[in-house]
């Protein structure tokens, strides 16, 4: 047990991966990037012939990947935290992406909304 807890406690993320319907990548770079705010990584010369787009956030990447038989995820999701939740919810729903409160876990602000490809994601305050 100590073994793997020493593996573990050296274990950070690198990256996390959704997936999108194909040709949706124009609709991906509005929401993530003009919304959002992050900013687009160059992929690898081996992967730009596979679509979709990779993003930065801060201490990790997004990587947004086409699958040919998408289904959005709709239970399985990452959350983001964000210091200024209520305005992050404000502007996600001006832009036609509704937000959905839930007090779930006590002393906790967040919400959830979907991506344009109906992804489910959770915005947590700091």
């Amino acid at each position: 047990m100590g073994e793997f807890m020493t593996c573990a406690s050296s274990l950070r993320l690198d990256h996390l991966q959704l997936a999108i319907p194909k040709g949706s990548e124009d609709d991906a770079r509005a929401f993530w990037i003009g919304l959002l705010g992050l900013p687009e990584l160059p992929k690898p010369e081996g992967l730009q012939g596979r679509g979709g787009l990779w993003l930065q956030g801060p201490g990790y990447e997004l990587h947004l990947g086409v699958e040919d038989s998408f289904r959005p995820a709709k239970k399985a999701h990452p959350a983001f935290a964000t210091h200024d939740l209520d305005a992050l919810a404000e502007k996600l729903n001006t832009a036609g992406h509704p937000v959905r409160w839930d007090d779930a876990i006590a002393g906790r602000r967040r919400f959830f909304s979907e991506d344009p490809a109906g992804n489910r994601l959770e915005f947590i305050g700091e």
